[in-house]
């Protein structure tokens, strides 16, 4: 019996220990999961605090991004990206691509406001600088509003060809980089006027457009049939679509018309006239054969006799302003020719110059220098100067002259003014400088002008 007895409390002792630490066992496991779970929250919440600050830091650094690439004025598009399309790129894709950028609104902006100093005043017309973006550069008014964009107070596409016309075969464009130059040979490359008109046309109706819808206008179906001249004449602003900026459109002549023949520009100016601030007769470029021939003095003065008389002919309220474009390769008797050739009819404007078919001693680069077309750059300045002085002389400030070669800085563009430039251009700095040169030559002036103003330097050198 006590056998028994002592079989079943050992029995007993071995069942509640068993219990026990099966007790114990399961107690030490919740206890663990529970340390888990806390230090897991701890974790996710830390994560959570570490995963925002790095999303709004990713984010801000976006933005900030984002608005210093799309300033001119950041030092990335000069120094990186420009260096890059240089290395990457021939001359024409990049042209193209540049163009293409503007067009799509991936180009940066000038975001800063023009100086009042800078203000011009000119065929009745304000500009908000005197900065202006040569021909040749938007030859199809693809990029208008782009151009405008980077600061430039005046843009000037073209040269526009009545029919559309390939030009020479590439390559056509090439870098002299020692001397931050650029030869071309396009040969008056175009689309054609058809086209140039169509995109001016259809510009103007988005603008119209837009204000209608704002003004809650109920003539939007009248723009759709309305012609040209009934178009534009909706208009309450420039053509440029700015208050304070100007169009130009550049008219050239087809490879295939007789040198003599001023038909294509007559043509230019009865369709695309309409559209323009300022129209150009490019007789100049050293690119079309026979076209240079057009300077002399008698084809010269008959030539713009005929434009003149077309623009007078215009059905539109607003006449443009009528300017040529003359070589600065021309001897001093012939400058003196195309002076009197501008005051005898009376002609609006003259821009000086074009680019040169001179090689200077000066060049560095022995690459492409002895590529056939036209040199452009800070080597051409002085030769622009020198014919700009002349017809300044000649026809004693009477005739608004748009000073255009070599211009780089805003020293540079002080230079012209001096010499009797009421406005300049520029066109291939931009190509290695990027596209914050419209803000640096302006600052440059600006800074140069020392508390004056642009219009009161205008042809000081010659009142000394």
């Amino acid at each position: 019996m006590n056998s028994l007895t002592t079989a079943i409390r050992n029995q007993s002792a071995r069942a509640l220990t068993s219990r026990v630490a099966s007790t114990t066992t399961c107690v030490r496991p919740t206890a663990a999961i529970r340390h888990y779970a806390t230090v897991r929250k701890e974790h996710t919440s830390t994560s959570r605090t570490i995963n925002f600050v790095l999303g709004t830091g990713l984010l801000v650094g976006g933005v900030f991004g984002l608005s210093y690439g799309f300033d001119s004025r950041a030092s990335i598009h000069k120094y990186a990206i420009i260096p890059l399309i240089h290395w990457t790129m021939d001359p024409e894709t990049a042209h193209k691509v540049a163009i293409k950028c503007l067009k799509m609104g991936l180009s940066p902006s000038d975001t800063q406001e023009d100086d009042a100093s800078l203000e011009v005043k000119l065929w009745n017309k304000t500009f908000s600088n005197p900065l202006g973006m040569a021909a040749g550069f938007d030859k199809h008014a693809e990029a208008i509003d782009g151009l405008f964009d980077l600061g430039f107070g005046y843009v000037e596409i073209g040269s526009v060809t009545p029919e559309p016309q390939p030009g020479n075969p590439q390559p056509r464009m090439f870098r002299l980089p020692e001397d931050k130059c650029v030869i071309n040979r396009y040969g008056f490359n175009s689309e054609g006027h058809k086209v140039v008109e169509a995109r001016l046309r259809q510009r103007i109706k988005r603008f119209l457009y837009k204000h209608a819808r704002e003004e809650k206008d109920q003539t939007q179906d009248k723009l759709k049939q309305s012609p040209a001249e009934s178009l534009v004449e909706q208009l309450s602003t420039n053509r440029s679509l700015r208050d304070d900026r100007i169009l130009a459109v550049n008219l050239g002549k087809n490879k295939a018309s007789t040198p003599e023949s001023v038909d294509d520009y007559v043509i230019g100016v009865e369709r695309l006239g309409p559209y323009a601030d300022v129209l150009v007769v490019n007789v100049s470029s050293p690119n079309t054969p026979g076209l240079r021939s057009l300077q002399r003095k008698g084809m010269l003065e008959e030539l713009l006799r005929q434009v003149i008389q077309a623009r007078d002919r215009l059905q539109s309220s607003y006449k443009p302003p009528l300017l040529v474009k003359i070589a600065p390769d021309l001897s001093d008797e012939e400058l003196e020719d195309v002076s009197e050739a501008a005051l005898a009819t009376k002609v609006d404007g003259i821009i000086i110059s074009n680019t040169t078919i001179s090689r200077p001693k000066s060049l560095l680069n022995k690459d492409n220098v002895n590529e056939v077309g036209g040199l452009s750059g800070p080597v051409v300045k002085p030769l622009a100067l020198r014919a700009l002085r002349a017809v300044y002389k000649h026809t004693e400030g009477k005739i608004p002259l748009v000073g255009c070669g070599g211009i780089s800085t805003g020293q540079d563009a002080l230079d012209f003014a001096r010499a009797g430039a009421s406005m300049v251009q520029l066109y291939s700095s931009m190509t290695y400088e990027g596209p914050g040169i419209a803000r640096e030559v302006k600052d440059g002036i600006v800074k140069g002008l020392n508390g004056r103003k642009w219009m009161d330097i205008v042809g000081e050198d010659h009142r000394k």
